[in-house]
Formats: C-alpha cells, sequence, structure tokens
C-alpha cells in the first residue's frame, strides 16, 4: 500500500465492525439521533501517521440508506482511541466509498 494513498475497497471484517461500533457514540452524539441498525460494509484505508479508515456502514433495515465514516487510528505507541475525523449522511450503497 501507498503512504498517503487509499487502499482497494475490501469487504468489512469483524475488526471493521467493531472499529465503527466504537466511533458509533461519537456519530450519534454529533447527529444528536441513535442508531439502531449499524453494519460496517465496506472500507478501505490510508496510512498517515497512523491509520485512517473508511467505512461504509449500513444505518436501515428496510432500505438502502448508508453513513460514511473517516476514522483515524493513532500509531500504537501514542495510546490513543479511535476518532471519528468527519463523516457523510445521505449516502446509499450505490455510492463509492471514498477520501472526503
Amino acid at each position: 500500500m501507498l503512504v498517503g494513498g487509499l487502499s482497494t475497497t475490501k469487504p468489512a471484517t469483524p475488526e471493521i465492525q467493531e472499529i465503527a461500533d466504537q466511533v458509533k457514540p461519537q456519530l450519534e452524539g454529533k447527529e444528536n439521533k441513535t442508531y439502531s441498525v449499524f453494519v460496517a460494509i465496506i472500507y478501505n484505508t490510508q496510512v498517515v501517521a497512523g491509520i485512517n479508515y473508511f467505512i461504509k456502514v449500513s444505518i436501515s433495515n428496510s432500505n438502502d440508506e448508508c453513513v460514511h465514516l473517516k476514522v483515524f487510528r493513532s500509531l500504537p505507541h501514542e495510546n490513543k482511541g479511535l476518532i471519528l475525523i468527519n463523516y457523510e449522511t445521505g449516502k446509499t450503497k450505490n455510492d463509492p466509498l471514498g477520501y472526503f
């Protein structure tokens, strides 16, 4: 993987779901709403001074409504938690996941 470039998009893994679950409260606080459905679908990564995760998350059982998350994980020696850097609402399962 090229430093600074985005990886190829991959299906979400249990580790990616765990990352999404950990930042879910941050998103809910920013949006002032709760999400009963929160299922990671796909993701890609960007190596920086740590790792940025771009994650597409399904937030609805009845339609294809999604949210895109940008989550930062610092380098291990910094011992910091996951941070929701940015997010995009109003997305669908067909919207491409890329840098934002």
